[in-house]
């Protein structure tokens, strides 16, 4: 049976209970409006630990005042049907508040979180942060999963881990799509009927980039090729479409490794993100990031 606790202090009381059980505890974060890529990573949280924790939380710091707090969906109640109906979620943690009206402390990320999103959106990995290690230090949590849909993300997760010796092990939970490509988000929601078949193109792109980048056709023109096909079909407002290297996400202007191929593009007014590892296919020999990235 899922609980479900809104205070620090029921948070606690149920916490140090499994405790002292000695159950291993898994913290699957979201900030709510849970689809199959979410579900995805409770299940996994569930095969990797003894107690699964979901925390449902609207983070207001990871907003800019010119973004979607306010309209972000919030539905509770469907939520906690499909946690229960999933049946391997032990708890609930939908806090009533976690700032203070004297807060005062924001973790600011440097190093991964510096490009790309770090860039179109400088306010962003600091609210991440800070919330992930209020979440971490209220929950204690021994693993914590993360989707690879938001790969920076779970990078910049990886770091604060590693960086202030935090004993939580990051595991990555693979991208969810839906039968068209898109990959699922709670953002979909807001695309009309039109934008909603405009969106699927993303996928399809991303793919034919990453096949002609193992073909042997340049960074470059690679990757206009690809802005010019998503022109084409009506998706013209680009924040980046970029090749990096899957561990620093350092730019590749030639192809000779694996990679991760990552774009952030407006359809409609709805801003989307998705990604996908690009395999460097040599001699017949295809040297997989997705293993480094899990074991580390």
């Amino acid at each position: 049976m899922t609980k479900y606790v809104n205070s620090l202090a029921d948070l606690k009381t149920q916490i140090s209970g499994w405790q002292r059980n000695g159950n291993k505890i898994g913290l699957v974060p979201t900030m709510g409006s849970l689809h199959e890529g979410h579900l995805s990573l409770i299940s996994l949280a569930h095969e990797n630990c003894d107690k699964v924790v979901t925390s449902i939380y609207v983070n207001p710091q990871q907003f800019s005042q010119t973004e979607d707090f306010d309209s972000y969906p919030r539905t509770l109640n469907k939520d906690l049907e499909k946690l229960s109906e999933l049946r391997v979620c032990d708890l609930v943690f939908n806090p009533t508040q976690m700032y203070h009206e004297s807060h005062a402390t924001i973790i600011a990320p440097t190093g991964v979180a510096e490009p790309l999103e770090g860039q179109i959106r400088p306010h962003f990995f600091g609210g991440v942060a800070t919330i992930i290690l209020k979440l971490f230090n209220q929950i204690q949590p021994d693993i914590a999963i993360f989707g690879e849909k938001d790969y920076q993300q779970l990078l910049v997760i990886k770091q604060l881990t590693r960086d202030l010796d935090l004993p939580v092990q990051i595991i990555a939970g693979q991208t969810f799509r839906e039968t068209d490509g898109l990959a699922m988000s709670s953002r979909n929601s807001y695309l009309s009927d039109s934008e909603r078949k405009l969106a699927a193109n993303i996928y399809r792109v991303m793919q034919i980039t990453a096949e002609n980048l193992q073909s042997g056709i340049e960074v470059s023109k690679a990757i206009q090729n690809a802005v010019n096909k998503l022109a084409r079909v009506g998706i013209n407002k680009i924040d980046y479409f970029s090749l990096r290297d899957p561990i620093t996400l350092e730019p590749l202007s030639t192809f000779k490794k694996d990679a991760r191929l990552l774009v952030a593009l407006y359809v409609g007014a709805t801003r989307l993100i998705d990604n996908i590892a690009v395999s460097f296919v040599q001699s017949g020999a295809i040297n997989s990031e997705y293993n480094q990235l899990r074991e580390t």
